[in-house]
């Protein structure tokens, strides 16, 4: 299922591609992004110990935030992260998709919530077998509400209404 609408909306694409996003805003959007993937990366990291790359890729959108990276060299490193969810339970594979998704917002800003929703989904799938999964749900989409910017609060709060059932529904109240 994508989580990118077929229609893009122009308020997440930068002005220089005609949109309105500001550089300012993406960068915000980037560092929130990375925020919620990080809050989950336990989950990848108590499976996969050894595996840096979704860490790698966190690292690598924070460096794209502080124009140490460019665009191309942040997107790249969304595939490895990817890639290093494969095959693992659900809880580390969220959490790994949830950093690749936070790194490929240097390249377009509507994976923000990709990356949020993937990391609800591995704070979800951790509390399956608790029978805690909707709590945790709700509580991961709270803690990350509380941190987005409040520059682009409205946007992102607008977003998730938009888009909540093209992203499992997880940004629902």
């Amino acid at each position: 299922m994508p989580i990118l609408p077929a229609d893009r909306d122009p308020r997440l694409i930068t002005v220089r591609r005609g949109g309105t996003l500001t550089d300012e805003d993406h960068r915000l959007l980037a560092e929130w992004a990375a925020l919620c993937a990080e809050h989950v990366l336990h989950l990848f990291e108590q499976a996969q110990p050894n595996d840096t790359r979704p860490r790698d890729a966190i690292d690598i959108g924070r460096a794209w935030v502080r124009g140490e990276v460019h665009m191309r060299d942040a997107h790249r490193a969304a595939f490895p992260a990817n890639a290093a969810g494969r095959d693992l339970p659900e809880p580390a594979k969220f959490a790994a998709l949830a950093a690749g998704q936070a790194v490929a917002v240097a390249h377009v800003a509507a994976h923000d919530l990709g990356a949020a929703a993937y990391a609800i989904r591995a704070a979800a799938a951790d509390a399956l077998t608790s029978g805690e999964a909707e709590s945790a749900r709700v509580a991961e989409r709270d803690w990350q509400r509380e941190r987005i910017p409040a520059q682009v609060r409205e946007l992102v709060l607008d977003d998730q209404r938009h888009r909540s059932a093209i992203c499992w529904n997880v940004f629902d109240d």
